[in-house]
């Protein structure tokens, strides 16, 4: 068998004679060569070319060359091309022996070689169904034309089997091509969900350093004139002492006022202006005011601590409840209608921290648990304590709403997942805060129950840990 080339041929055929002419055909002797090589040597001619032997094996019954070609599979060398006869009694014939072999070996190449059949070729050809490995060679044959349909056939084996293998390496080459191209897509689908978060943060951080330089100055515009009211209502209520005091001298002079009538009209006067009402509800109203003023001021201050903006952007010892309190004050607005604000603090040491941020932290948790309040007014707990060994300071916002989905739960951190209306909440307000709470190296855990409320916990380094450059 030529290297590299499948030569190997079965021969199906009841009568030994055939054998003999199919191996004088295709196996020829040695001594051919050998005669052939001795009369070129002679005569001065070109040696001749070897013609390439085939493998031929025999099997005289239909079962014989089924069991033939099952063994030569189990070995690794399976036949090329099978030789068989249309007629073989007392067993199968040629068409059962064909279906047999290429169940076995499906990519088995075969000639019929007969004189007669027992049934039609086109009832033959409907019956085996294949019709690009089968080929008919009608009896008496001539030698030339059984190595010549030898020969192509066993190439075309051998090509086909080549093909196969090539399209194997090509197949396996298209998978491993698509799983670089399906993990390069992954990866790229990871870097633009990141780079999406990245940016949602990036934006609304910038929305948030807007809100606090715009608070900051509003707050700035404000104070001014907050300032001088301030200031001109002392002045107001000094002057208004003043007043009532030489009002109560006019009163106690009254007495000896003459004429009658001068003393009737005045008397008549204050009945009308009501001075002994005015002379009550004056200092009611002063006291108001100047609380309304106070508490003006207050919440101008509160927005300042919020925002921070005058504040460097390094970390810094900042007391965290001054924070809270500032936070508070700001979202007042959205709490006060939903739920009653219970604080309950603990003795904390003051955190190294970007205070700011922290404010934002606080922010979104207090709102976000304000917005879980169902119909009735609900509850909402601010408590913060330290760590047993002092290293950590934790802060817990716990409402009474109405409390958090297992399958909601695992994804509340990611960003832009929201189960608010479209409108109505971007889905980053807790991955900014979990995104804050790990770069000051805290964590943020979470606890929730439906239908009785939900608990977020910061936990903070009371001092920033040491980074490696």
């Amino acid at each position: 068998m030529t290297p590299g080339q499948n030569r190997r041929i079965l021969l199906v055929d009841d009568m030994p004679a055939i054998h003999e002419d199919f191996r004088k055909i295709l196996v020829p002797p040695t001594a051919c060569g050998a005669l052939g090589a001795v009369e070129a040597a002679l005569f001065g001619d070109e040696p001749p070319a070897a013609a390439s032997a085939f493998e031929l094996d025999s099997a005289y019954q239909g079962q014989e060359a089924l069991a033939r070609v099952e063994a030569s599979l189990a070995a690794g060398l399976p036949y090329a091309l099978a030789f068989v006869d249309m007629r073989m009694p007392p067993g199968w014939d040629g068409v059962q022996t064909i279906e047999r072999l290429w169940q076995s070996d499906p990519r088995l190449q075969v000639v019929i070689c007969t004189a007669y059949a027992d049934t039609s070729w086109d009832e033959v050809l409907a019956t085996l169904d294949v019709r690009d490995r089968l080929l008919i060679l009608k009896k008496p044959f001539d030698a030339i034309e059984v190595r010549q349909l030898a020969n192509m056939l066993t190439a075309k084996w051998q090509m086909t089997q080549d093909a196969a293998v090539q399209l194997t390496r090509l197949e396996d080459a298209v998978l491993e091509r698509t799983r670089e191209i399906t993990s390069s897509n992954e990866a790229l689908q990871a870097e633009v969900a990141e780079r999406k978060h990245l940016q949602g943060q990036l934006v609304q951080s910038e929305k948030l350093a807007s809100i606090g330089q715009l608070a900051a100055g509003v707050a700035h515009e404000i104070n001014n004139p907050i300032g001088y009211i301030f200031s001109n209502f002392g002045t107001l209520e000094d002057y208004l002492g003043k007043l009532f005091e030489m009002l109560a001298a006019y009163e106690a002079a009254e007495g000896g006022v003459s004429p009658p009538d001068v003393a009737a009209r005045l008397r008549t006067l204050r009945d009308e202006i009501e001075l002994a009402f005015l002379k009550e509800d004056i200092p009611v109203l002063m006291r108001e005011s100047r609380q309304g003023i106070v508490r003006v001021r207050q919440i101008v201050q509160d927005l300042k601590d919020f925002s921070r903006v005058d504040s460097s952007q390094d970390f810094q010892l900042a007391d965290l409840h001054q924070g809270i309190d500032s936070t508070l004050n700001v979202v007042a607005n959205e709490v006060k209608y939903k739920a009653d604000l219970v604080k309950e603090y603990g003795v904390i040491p003051d955190v190294e921290c970007l205070p700011s941020q922290i404010n934002q932290v606080v922010m979104n948790l207090v709102v976000n648990a304000a917005q879980a309040m169902g119909d009735e007014r609900g509850r909402i707990v601010i408590r913060t304590g330290v760590a047993a060994d002092n290293t950590d300071v934790w802060m817990e916002v716990a409402d009474t709403g109405s409390g958090i989905p297992p399958d909601t739960l695992k994804r509340i951190f990611e960003p832009f997942f929201t189960t608010k209306p479209v409108g109505k909440g971007t889905g980053l307000g807790l991955s900014l805060s979990y995104g804050i709470v790990q770069k000051h190296h805290g964590r943020i855990d979470v606890d929730s129950v439906l239908g009785q409320g939900t608990t977020f916990r910061v936990t903070l380094p009371v001092h920033r840990p040491a980074t490696n450059a």
